[in-house]
């Protein structure tokens, strides 16, 4: 026999009691800490001097790669996260007890989003006053573009886990989700260069919008109409899969 319990749509205290257990979990990880902190750090530093007698390149690209690492890392993090949890059936206890879906996801979604932004300020902090970064706008504009990308991240994440039934084909998703993002999103080539097919495709795709973000911050002393479009994209798209990875989420007691 089905039980039905009715919570609430949304509680603070409960909100922040899944970011706390959350939180309390990555800290005893250290191998995933050091995938969420360091991995973008050592990337953006390699690339630093990959083309080290090409400072202007790195400025080029530099900026668009400080909005892809964090998508990437979160998205790889939060899937397998949040996969570990469906399949130990830690989920199914959590929403067998008085926790809203709208709980869960922004409880994972706040805790993420914690260490998103210390991931985003290493990664920014370094890049524009360690490794010389030159960027034309506000660094802070950097960090907001970054942050948003990593929350984005993390929706994409928490949504996939939802179709996979171990941690591999939680990675197995990655080619299928971030790789066509990662080619089509201008960083190889300005998207209007591409073939009219693959430009239309393009313009679908949050990453490209998180691209044009960065661009606009390395291009422009000031905020643009343009960049606006682009975080408001960013950040609706955030929102969109993490409502979709809400609905992904079934309480199955008994």
């Amino acid at each position: 026999m089905s039980t039905t319990t009715t919570t609430s749509p949304l509680s603070a205290a409960r909100t922040l009691a899944t970011a706390a257990r959350v939180l309390r979990q990555l800290a005893h990880d250290p191998r995933t800490i050091a995938l969420l902190l360091l991995i973008p750090v050592v990337m953006i530093t390699l690339l630093r001097y990959v083309f080290d007698g090409s400072p202007r390149t790195f400025d080029s690209i530099g900026a668009s790669l400080l909005g892809i690492f964090p998508l990437i890392t979160m998205f790889l993090v939060t899937s397998i996260a949040t996969l570990r949890e469906r399949t130990s059936g830690t989920l199914e206890r959590l929403l067998a007890m008085p926790l809203g879906k709208g709980d869960l996801i922004a409880g994972y979604a706040l805790a993420f989003g914690a260490v998103a932004v210390l991931q985003s300020l290493l990664a920014t902090g370094l890049s524009v006053w360690v490794l010389g970064l030159d960027v034309t706008g506000s660094p802070w504009l950097l960090l907001l573009v970054a942050l948003l990308d990593a929350l984005l991240g993390t929706a994409l994440g928490l949504f996939v886990s939802a179709f996979a039934a171990s941690e591999f084909q939680a990675v197995q998703f990655m080619p299928a989700v971030i790789f066509p993002q990662l080619l089509l999103c201008g960083l190889f080539i300005a998207r209007d260069r591409m073939a009219p097919v693959l430009e239309a495709i393009s313009n679908v795709l949050p990453m490209s919008y998180a691209v044009d973000g960065m661009n606009q911050v390395l291009h422009h002393p000031d905020i643009t109409g343009d960049f606006i479009r682009d975080i408001v994209i960013v950040a609706g798209c955030a929102l969109l899969v993490l409502a979709l990875g809400a609905a992904t989420l079934r309480r199955r007691t008994t």
